[in-house]
């Protein structure tokens, strides 16, 4: 499963770069292929100061060795290996008309000593970050994926929009980081669905990602804005870093295992504000989008 795995998010990554590439029209992506001194390594690619892209990541890393005391605590288990591999991106646009992505689709595996697996699972999910809410652009990204959750299973969309919702809190702002999307992990064996199926339905989640974006990129990009929406953005910016550095747990874990630094914080936007106690005016664009992040909306039926 795990070079089954691994295949597929090197084809993906191919695809969703070659993809943003074309959209961008001018940037293209920088990459980096690395290795991990306790094991592994992976291929990161990161797109800057583009046409439409300010600075993205689309990254993938297999890595495998001892799982560090912290996350052996953490998962509850003693003297365990692991392996774990996964896609990861981020694309920050110029334009704040045009939201702010992020994507995951991960597999782990954990090892007793003799090599055996003790425990494996899939998650993963996608996320849009608006500056400006456009709400025709919320109910597309939903609705997509909402089929691709459907195709599974009539449960998944509402589970893990739910379980989204709940994870991209910012508990110390009191405020969601964006509209949502999909939220899934440790996704295991059951009866009712084997790891082939979790494969499936991560990679049916994965091909989405682009139907799911990249019109609304197209669409919004060209849209005129001023100096006043540009520092808008710049500091919701802010509140993403903040998320990024204090709840994300695949930060924590990229931290704690020694992971490449460069490709963990390859999520962090290129510029950011942070404005003491910064209050939008009452009943504007900006103060309508708070309060859709103060409490969460069903996008899609």
């Amino acid at each position: 499963m795990k070079d089954k795995f691994y295949d597929y998010i090197q084809n993906l990554q191919n695809t969703i770069t070659s993809k943003l590439e074309e959209v961008d029209g001018r940037a293209t992506f920088r990459e980096d292929i690395w290795k991990r001194p306790e094991g592994g390594g992976g291929r990161t690619r990161v797109i800057e100061n583009g046409k439409v892209f300010e600075k993205g990541g689309v990254n993938i890393s297999g890595v495998h060795g001892e799982l560090p005391k912290s996350m052996q605590t953490y998962f509850g288990v003693e003297n365990a290996d692991f392996f774990a591999c996964g896609l990861s991106l981020v694309l920050h646009p110029k334009n704040p008309m045009v939201p702010t992505v992020h994507a995951n689709w991960r597999y782990f595996e954990l090892y007793d000593k003799k090599g055996n697996i003790v425990d494996q699972w899939f998650g993963g999910g996608q996320d849009m970050t608006p500056y400006y809410l456009f709400e025709e652009d919320a109910v597309h990204f939903h609705s997509v994926c909402k089929k691709a959750c459907d195709a599974h299973h009539p449960d998944f969309y509402s589970k893990y929009k739910k379980r989204c919702d709940a994870y991209f809190w910012n508990t110390h702002r009191h405020e969601a980081r964006g509209i949502g999307g999909l939220f899934f992990d440790y996704c295991k064996a059951t009866d009712e669905m084997q790891m082939k199926d979790w494969y499936n339905f991560v990679t049916t989640i994965g091909d989405s990602f682009l139907e799911s974006y990249i019109p609304i990129v197209t669409k919004r990009n060209d849209l005129d804005f001023t100096p006043l929406q540009r520092d808008w953005q710049e500091i919701r910016r802010g509140r993403y870093v903040e998320f990024n550095l204090v709840h994300d747990k695949g930060t924590l874990f990229g931290l704690k295992t020694n992971g490449r630094i460069e490709s963990i914080l390859m999520s962090l936007p290129p510029h950011v504000q942070w404005r003491y106690d910064h209050q939008p005016e009452e009943g504007s664009e900006e103060a309508k989008l708070l309060e859709v992040l103060k409490k969460p909306r069903a996008w899609v039926s």
